[in-house]
């Protein structure tokens, strides 16, 4: 029976255990240039000391124009290696696996980035969007792939494509943001053109042992539409799949009966039942006893805690050696790590 401290094979690379470090966004850490800082470097040296098997990069912009915020780490340019090899060197000295997520906002690109938000489509509630051209789409297929090359030059395993929450590769393959009726759009192959481009284009210019993880969006905008996704995905050569939501509270799944975890995580568990490739599954999971019982029971092949290793950055070898958790107090009305991480009451706890 696998456990949380069980090993796992990932092409050539064996990950140390089930313990995966999602990325979690560190807000106000990177100035505009995008370049990694000394407080990205402290956090991520925090977390890959702390003992988890798979750390991923918070997500990380291919695209000036096409960031979440004015103050995201940067990979659309060759200035970006130095500091992100910082990162990927600390990450493998520590033994864990290194993945880069990279991203495009999309419609969610905010004003203070671009004037103009664009997507797939224009967002008929936001008149400051537009939707993409074919010659836009190409060049940000080409700043994927990019940002992947730069990502295998700074020493990462691998990247993950952020296809979740609404994002530009979200947008695209959920019929809800997509109405266009070209080669991108219409049907879900068509909607899926842009990510499988990239993953292609990856896998030609980083190699068959270079590891392609994708954070999907489980209703995008439905389940059955997320396990189809997920099919063509592991189809166009993906080696990850990292289940999350898909940016809408549209038809939302109901977990069943007696599966007492959310419905994020329930897709999770379903969308494994129809892939070969590994699944992570994500979202209020938090305790040692309830990750094990996912991977026990064979229902996910890792599981990511998000505010558990911000709350305690050594939770994966406090669980190994069965020491006490620094749990995390779920602060109200918001976290207050994301609002400035030296304000959690969990670390400051662990500093007095």
């Amino acid at each position: 029976m696998p456990t949380l401290f069980t090993k796992y094979h990932i092409k050539s690379r064996i990950v140390k255990n089930r313990i995966v470090y999602p990325p979690m966004v560190c807000f106000n850490y990177a100035g505009e240039d995008g370049m990694v800082t000394e407080r990205n470097l402290m956090h991520y040296k925090q977390v890959a000391d702390g003992g988890p098997g798979i750390i991923i990069t918070e997500a990380t912009a291919v695209w000036k124009d096409g960031r979440l915020t004015p103050f995201q780490l940067g990979i659309w340019s060759d200035d970006h290696i130095p500091g992100m090899k910082q990162i990927a060197t600390m990450v493998k000295k520590a033994g864990a696996i290194s993945l880069l997520q990279i991203h495009h906002a999309g419609l969610i690109t905010r004003e203070n980035v671009s004037p103009i938000a664009k997507g797939p489509s224009a967002d008929d509630r936001n008149p400051l969007s537009a939707a993409l051209s074919i010659d836009e789409i190409t060049e940000i297929c080409q700043a994927f792939i990019d940002g992947a090359v730069r990502a295998q030059k700074a020493g990462y395993d691998g990247v993950e494509l952020h296809g979740a929450h609404g994002y530009l590769l979200n947008e695209f393959a959920s019929s809800y943001y997509n109405k266009r009726d070209d080669a991108y759009g219409g049907s879900l192959e068509k909607n899926l053109k842009l990510a499988t481009d990239i993953i292609h284009g990856i896998r030609k210019q980083c190699g068959d042992d270079f590891i392609i993880g994708y954070r999907l969006g489980a209703n995008t905008p439905t389940l059955d539409d997320g396990i189809t996704i997920a099919k063509l995905l592991e189809s166009a050569g993906v080696d990850l799949l990292h289940v999350s939501h898909g940016g809408s509270l549209l038809n939302l799944p109901r977990s069943p009966v007696g599966f007492d975890y959310n419905w994020i995580v329930y897709s999770g568990t379903i969308i494994k039942t129809h892939v070969t490739i590994p699944v992570i599954v994500v979202n209020e999971i938090k305790t040692p006893e309830r990750a094990g019982w996912l991977i026990e029971n064979n229902l996910a092949d890792f599981v990511a805690l998000g505010k558990p290793q911000l709350a305690d950055p050594n939770w994966a070898n406090h669980v190994l050696k069965n020491e006490e958790i620094h749990v995390c107090l779920n602060c109200k009305p918001k976290c207050r790590w994301y609002e400035d991480s030296r304000l959690c009451p969990a670390r400051k706890l662990q500093n007095t």
